[in-house]
């Protein structure tokens, strides 16, 4: 039986390659503007959803409480319980640092962008995507520094979240709306150009992922620690990923999801937020010495829930769908 390898899997690979031995095309003093055309491409893609999406689909997305319920909670609260499990089982101060880094990220809320893209590229609930992961956003300036606070006697919650908000809107919601409203004049023209804007959408995804990898490669974070450490670093992440997207998965199963609800709860509900972590980060922990061995469970989760789940939604993207579900 002969092997097919996946054309965008190869290309992620390939630009893995590229931020290792060009980073600096994706580092602050790049004059590429790459977060510039990244944050034109996802409101260009939130834009595409809107004109894609009818109000009816909108409203029965947002009204699929058992998605909703399972996503947050998996967030909020499977993943938070699970990193909780291991905590009696530290010895020293090296363990503690390591683990409050890993329940930090645990505590995180989802991203965005990379969760309603993913789903899109899966054909999973576009609606329930956007929803879930905007709302996030949300209860996390909540829920994360709450979380935080039963371990570290000095967290401070007051902090001026205007411009995420600001950001959200411009990014997300606005682009929406916008869509929604031109549906009926550019529906015709979304759906007879849809394999290009899918290709669109693959792009901006690569263009995120080279961004992500370089500002690692420069900020030297792999090299913050030994090749073992980070190694199990590494697998703690990879395990703790895994069980919560199995354990979603069966969950999404047992409560009678359709198979496009359980995309939508698998990727959005194994997601955390590289944005909020870097921003709450400053607020909770301060100047405190550690704080770089504290994000580098989140960043080594994020460069794997990205790697794996667009690995899984380009598989599912080949998948045939029943039109009378």
């Amino acid at each position: 039986m002969k092997i097919k390898i996946d054309k965008f899997v190869l290309s992620i690979i390939l630009v893995i390659i590229i931020a290792y031995f060009f980073p600096q095309w994706g580092g602050p003093q790049s004059k590429i503007p790459i977060d510039t055309i990244s944050t034109v491409g996802i409101s260009l893609i939130f834009f595409f959803y809107g004109i894609k999406l009818g109000p009816e689909k909108l409203k029965a997305g947002i009204k699929n409480w058992k998605l909703h319920l399972l996503v947050q909670s998996t967030t909020f609260f499977i993943f938070p319980l699970l990193v909780l499990l291991f905590r009696p089982f530290l010895q020293n101060e090296a363990q503690e640092t390591i683990w409050l880094g890993f329940f930090f990220l645990a505590a995180l809320p989802s991203t965005v962008s990379s969760s309603v893209v993913m789903v899109s590229m899966a054909k999973g609930n576009i609606p329930g995507a956007i929803f879930n992961a905007s709302i996030s956003g949300i209860i996390g300036i909540a829920i994360t520094p709450l979380w935080m606070g039963f371990f570290i006697n000095d967290a401070h919650t007051d902090f001026d979240f205007t411009e995420i908000y600001i950001k959200l809107i411009a990014q997300i919601v606005l682009p929406v709306v916008v869509g929604l409203i031109l549906q009926q004049y550019l529906n015709t023209f979304a759906q007879k150009y849809s394999s290009k804007l899918t290709l669109f959408d693959k792009s901006i995804i690569l263009l995120i992922i080279y961004k992500s990898f370089s500002e690692s490669f420069i900020k030297n974070i792999f090299g913050s620690v030994s090749i073992l450490d980070l190694f199990l670093l590494f697998i703690g992440a990879l395990f703790l990923f895994s069980i919560v997207f199995i354990l979603t998965g069966v969950i999404a199963k047992k409560i009678s999801l359709n198979k496009e609800d359980q995309i939508t709860a698998q990727f959005c509900g194994t997601k955390k937020s590289l944005v909020h972590g870097t921003v709450f980060s400053k607020i909770i922990f301060g100047n405190m010495g550690a704080i770089g061995i504290i994000l580098l469970p989140l960043m080594l989760f994020h460069a794997t829930q990205i790697l794996i789940i667009t690995v899984i939604a380009s598989s599912l993207a080949k998948r045939k769908i029943d039109e009378n579900l």
